[in-house]
């Protein structure tokens, strides 16, 4: 079996696919199922979020369209798909 290791978005990422999308925060955190709260507090990069939650986040926006772009594991930008 191979472990595949998943790159996770950064809060940089977050931010500019919400507003690509002109996504309010609020938006964001009714169409994901996310708190508010917890969405400000990674964007602030006040805290860590537990993996299921960037998952969720990552998930909904590509699900609007939006491709993370990494090198490796390394966040490197987005853009629409």
């Amino acid at each position: 079996m191979v472990n595949r290791r998943i790159s996770t978005i950064t809060a940089a990422q977050l931010r500019a696919a919400r507003g690509w999308l002109k996504w309010t925060q609020d938006e964001l955190a009714e169409r994901s199922g996310i708190s508010k709260s917890s969405i400000v507090q990674f964007e602030l990069e006040r805290s860590v979020p537990y993996s299921g939650t960037v998952e969720t986040l990552q998930h909904t926006l590509e699900a609007a369209g939006i491709e993370f772009l990494f090198d490796g594991s390394v966040a490197k930008g987005i853009r629409l798909r």
